[in-house]
């Protein structure tokens, strides 16, 4: 897996060739998998990798791309716009998320 990453756009068609394909968004229940209709709470992760990418313009306009894995076979990708400290995030998606 590539180290650094030029653009979150270039970071999600680089790790879609490496073969995580699905798109996962944060619930109140914790991440779901809209396409397959799964949903996943924090034990049943793996945190790959994680990649911050700012705006150029606003340090503020900053995301974050999890690579993750599921104890089902899911790989994919979250991106998290805002961080996973705002919202109705759980506070074991927050821990499992807690950027090292």
């Amino acid at each position: 897996m590539e180290r650094a990453y030029d653009s979150l756009s270039v970071a999600i068609d680089a790790l879609r060739r490496e073969g995580y394909t699905e798109d996962f968004n944060l619930c109140e229940a914790g991440i779901e998998n809209k396409h397959k209709k799964t949903l996943h709470e924090a034990d049943e992760l793996n945190v790959v990798n994680y990649y911050r990418f700012e705006g150029m313009t606003n340090p503020d306009d900053s995301s974050v791309l999890y690579v993750i894995e599921t104890d089902s076979g899911e790989k994919g990708v979250l991106v998290d716009a805002y961080g996973a400290y705002s919202g109705n995030v759980p506070q074991e998606m927050i821990k499992k998320l807690h950027l090292k």
